[in-house]
């Protein structure tokens, strides 16, 4: 068994650990023992024991939901489709991911720890590092940055305090809630192209 083998086995008994007991509860010997491998073993691929592990999964977990939100933006051409569909297909990911509903069920508080005050930088974190450039075509990189942070917290928030008005998980009724919300976190964005403009604009001085 290779090495990568060997830590996915470990990464997936770890996660179906914490959807039982909740993280707080669960220990080294439940991850090895579920994972039919040593405590030394363990160790070996994740010196530093149970909070290094855990982060790798959490790593893990949203290096798999960040891809599969940029498989769905893939071919969109407009900022607004773009917008549209990255949300669309986070909320949805979101209702339809079977660990978090257990991992609700189970251990709420540490669920809710991972959308909110635990886990939210590093979420956004993510989802800067990872679909910014599919913005940058449309707005400057700060602005980009900006939009996707706040489209962020905002599918969280929805997701977390669902609206009898808006279903984010829709796209007609997505399209309609996000189209002015873009319009006014842009208004007097500064685009690629204008950037450019700004540069060709500013005068040589002689001599440099």
């Amino acid at each position: 068994m290779t090495r990568v083998t060997l830590e996915t086995r470990i990464l997936d008994a770890a996660k179906d650990c914490c959807e039982r007991w909740g993280v707080a509860k669960v220990t080294i010997d439940d991850i090895a023992h579920a994972a039919g491998v040593s405590r030394a073993t363990l160790y070996r691929l994740f010196p530093g024991g149970k909070d290094v592990l855990f982060e790798a999964l959490r790593v893990r977990e949203l290096e798999d939901f960040f891809g599969r939100l940029q498989a769905a933006i893939e071919g969109a051409d407009s900022l607004e489709d773009i917008v549209v569909r990255a949300v669309v297909a986070a909320t949805q990911e979101l209702r339809a991911d079977e660990h978090l509903a257990r991992m609700m069920a189970s251990a709420p508080g540490e669920a809710l720890g991972e959308l909110t005050v635990a886990g939210l930088p590093r979420i956004v974190r993510m989802a800067t590092v990872t679909l910014t450039p599919f913005v940058t075509d449309h707005l400057a990189f700060p602005t980009a940055r900006r939009l996707i942070e706040v489209l962020s917290r905002l599918t969280i928030s929805y997701f977390l305090a669902p609206s009898d008005d808006l279903d984010l998980g829709d796209p007609t009724s997505a399209r309609a809630f996000l189209r002015p919300v873009v319009h006014v976190l842009t208004a007097h964005a500064i685009t690629p192209e204008t950037t450019n403009e700004i540069v060709n604009e500013v005068p040589v001085l002689e001599g440099s």
